[in-house]
């Protein structure tokens, strides 16, 4: 009696591993990239179709590890483990990014913040705002979301995030905001808000280092844009 024949994607994913293994992610396509990870979550399918109707569903590769749980599980043969793992895989480079940041003087290394922030916060369908808190030598302490808005704005309470600072014994704060329209360009509205912190910061000898917003179309740097010292 013939044995039955193997699945043909087995041999598929037996390639697609040897594949990174001998490249690594620059030899993968984008969809690659997540069929390979996906096969973690599925054991016996053929998963490549659900890899590109992922991306395909949500806009673009980085895009589905910003969606949101509950959209991931609404996508037809996602289920809980499949979304839980995506996220988890979300949650674990903005970890790695959070730990790789500490300890690093972020006036002289602030991209390490950058590209914390732009992981923990440029997908976001609707605006946050993070506090990154810092000692004397401007290294990381801590960071804390101390704002959940609207896709509009915001609302920030400077006193809450002075309290916060002094909890956390920081000497300094770099604040970090998303827009989630993708366009980073400081409105009035945010130097504004820097003004308000910085006048409260101040007053309790707190400094403020910088204020980057972030979205999915790069950053903006308050202090590369040289708009820090013009509100002091």
């Amino acid at each position: 009696m013939d044995k039955k024949a193997k699945p043909h994607y087995l041999g598929h994913r037996k390639r697609l591993r040897e594949k990174f293994q001998r490249l690594g992610s620059v030899g993968l396509q984008d969809y690659e990239l997540l069929e390979l990870l996906l096969t973690f979550s599925f054991s016996r399918k053929d998963v490549k179709s659900i890899a590109k109707h992922l991306i395909k569903q949500f806009g673009s590769f980085g895009a589905v590890f910003d969606a949101s749980l509950e959209d991931l599980k609404a996508v037809k043969d996602i289920g809980e483990q499949s979304a839980l793992l995506i996220k988890l895989m979300k949650e674990s480079f903005s970890t790695y990014l959070s730990e790789k940041m500490r300890k690093k003087n972020l006036v002289s290394s602030p991209q390490a913040a950058v590209d914390f922030a732009r992981v923990k916060l440029a997908g976001l369908p609707h605006e946050e705002f993070m506090i990154i808190y810092l000692n004397t030598k401007n290294e990381v302490i801590g960071s804390e979301i101390i704002h959940e808005g609207t896709i509009d704005k915001a609302v920030i309470y400077p006193r809450r995030i002075i309290e916060s600072a002094l909890k956390h014994h920081a000497a300094g704060v770099l604040l970090v905001h998303n827009h989630p329209s993708g366009h980073t360009e400081a409105s009035n509205d945010d130097k504004r808000v820097t003004h308000t912190i910085m006048k409260a910061a101040n007053i309790v000898d707190i400094k403020v280092i910088d204020h980057i917003i972030v979205g999915k179309n790069g950053y903006f740097s308050f202090v590369e844009e040289n708009l820090l010292e013009d509100i002091k």
